[in-house]
C-alpha cells in the first residue's frame, strides 16, 4: 500500500524559510520521480517542483524558481522541499506524489496524502 506522509509545514513570516519532508513507502522509491504540489484556498492544485529518480534533474514552477530547492534521499525514501524567501502567495497545503521517471510532466500517480499546511504572513 502506497503511503505518502508530508510534514514540516507551519506559520512563518514573509522572507522566512521552511523545510518540508515527504516520507514514502509501499513502492520502489528510487524508481520514480517525485514531485511537490500545492493547493491554495479556492484554487486548483498546482505543480511546484519535481526531481527525477537519480536526483540530477530538477524542475520548478516559475513562481518558485530561485527560492525553492527540491532534493531526495533514496536511502531514506524521503523527498524534501527547502523553501526560502517565502511570500504570502506561497500559502497553501503542500503535497508530494510520485510520478513517472524521466518525464517533465510530473503527472501524479497516487491518491493524495493529507498534505502539510504552509502559511506565510505579510
Amino acid at each position: 500500500q502506497v503511503q505518502l506522509v508530508e510534514s514540516g509545514g507551519g506559520l512563518v513570516q514573509a522572507g522566512g524559510s521552511l523545510r518540508l519532508s515527504c516520507a514514502a513507502s509501499g513502492f520502489t522509491f528510487s524508481s520514480y520521480a517525485m514531485g511537490w504540489y500545492r493547493q491554495a484556498p479556492g484554487k486548483e492544485r498546482e505543480f511546484v517542483a519535481g526531481i527525477y529518480s537519480g536526483s540530477s534533474v530538477t524542475y520548478y514552477a516559475e513562481s518558485v524558481k530561485g527560492r525553492f530547492t527540491i532534493s531526495r534521499d533514496n536511502a531514506k525514501n524521503t523527498v524534501f522541499l527547502q523553501m526560502d524567501s517565502l511570500k504570502p502567495d506561497d500559502t497553501a497545503v503542500y503535497y508530494c506524489n510520485r510520478a513517472p521517471n524521466n518525464s517533465p510532466l510530473f503527472r501524479p500517480i497516487d491518491y493524495w496524502g493529507q498534505g502539510t499546511q504552509v502559511a506565510v504572513s505579510s
